[in-house]
């Protein structure tokens, strides 16, 4: 029963439509009519701008951290947070506040990390600005992020971060197949301030 409560509670947070909220609130904008459509960080930035971007990337990454701390915060621990941090990043993906369409989990994903693994989270935030500045391709910096993560989680020899970032990673790669295409044909576009 405390699984079905906090899974249910860290979807719902996972569902928040920051990108939608921030646009539509402070820009008059639903991004989801421009850009790639998308309602995750990337676009918000490409759409809104920096101040905007940031925002969304922070609350987003905030939203999974939250969903994974439930349970420690309700000191429930019969339940996995890394387990319902999952939700968070599914909720995020397929938001029901904002009709089933939503970003790519990128950075709910590492919210998920962030609330059960700093020093993880920390080594991925490194990783994907590193990555990002030598290829200017979010999508690429995100996936390959998400990959050294599963390495490190393996060095760390914890089975369960393993399971749990595996399945993040597979969730980032399968939402981000269109821009798999896109650097292949190399139309991806880059970054310009970086």
């Amino acid at each position: 029963m405390d699984y079905i409560i906090f899974i249910i509670l860290a979807y719902l947070l996972g569902s928040i439509p920051t990108g939608l909220i921030v646009g539509k609130v402070g820009y008059q904008k639903d991004i989801r009519e421009h850009g790639s459509g998308n309602l995750g960080a990337t676009n918000t930035f490409r759409v809104l701008g920096m101040k905007a971007g940031i925002t969304v990337t922070i609350v987003d990454i905030l939203k999974g951290t939250l969903a994974a701390v439930l349970p420690i915060l309700f000191q429930a621990e019969n339940v996995y947070p890394l387990l319902v941090g999952i939700f968070a990043a599914i909720g995020h993906m397929y938001p029901i506040f904002a009709k089933f369409k939503g970003g790519k989990a990128v950075a709910t994903s590492s919210g998920v990390i962030l609330g059960v693994n700093p020093l993880l989270f920390a080594i991925m935030i490194c990783s994907f600005l590193i990555i990002l500045y030598f290829t200017k391709y979010v999508s690429l910096a995100s996936m390959l992020t998400g990959i050294i993560a599963i390495i490190v989680s393996i060095v760390q020899q914890d089975i369960g971060l393993i399971v749990v970032i595996s399945i993040l990673t597979a969730f980032v790669i399968y939402r981000h197949q269109a821009n798999i295409k896109r650097i292949i044909n190399k139309t991806e576009p880059k970054i310009k301030w970086m």
